[in-house]
């Protein structure tokens, strides 16, 4: 049996004007990516998976004006969410790109938000579904 692997995604927070946004795809690898999300709440997330980066100006834009703007980068844990935010959280999430790879293939698939799991999503920390399986969306937390 090997020993578990933890990868810190942005561990000194020097990334964050980079603009990266990444799904972990959760699934059994031994491999385990720790994010810091929540804006100024700081919270502490780790998922099991595997790492896909994804594209998506427009979606990217418009989670840091939901989180950073609307909810003025104080985090979302166990927050009520409106129909209005969950519209526009679905609608950035729809606006980033998300490519399925095969051996002799690339399609871009759809990324949905999860919302079964709406109650875990927060700034950087958002759970979503990918042809590949459920994951989180991350990207750089904005404290």
């Amino acid at each position: 049996m090997s020993v578990p692997r933890y990868v810190c995604l942005d561990p000194d927070g020097v990334a964050g004007d980079v603009g990266w946004l990444y799904v972990v795809v959760r699934a059994e690898t031994g491999v385990f990516y720790q994010q810091q999300y929540g804006g100024t709440a700081c919270r502490h997330g780790q998922v099991e998976g595997f790492l896909v980066p994804v594209s998506g100006p427009f979606g990217a834009d418009l989670l840091r004006e939901l989180f950073e703007g609307h909810f003025r980068g104080a985090g979302t844990w166990n927050y009520r969410w409106q129909d209005e935010e969950t519209g526009s959280l679905r609608e950035a999430v729809e606006g980033i790109c998300y490519w399925a790879c095969g051996k002799s293939d690339q399609t871009p698939g759809p990324l949905r938000l999860d919302e079964e799991n709406l109650g875990d999503a927060d700034e950087a920390w958002v759970p979503v579904l990918t042809p590949d399986g459920p994951g989180i969306l991350v990207w750089p937390n904005s404290d």
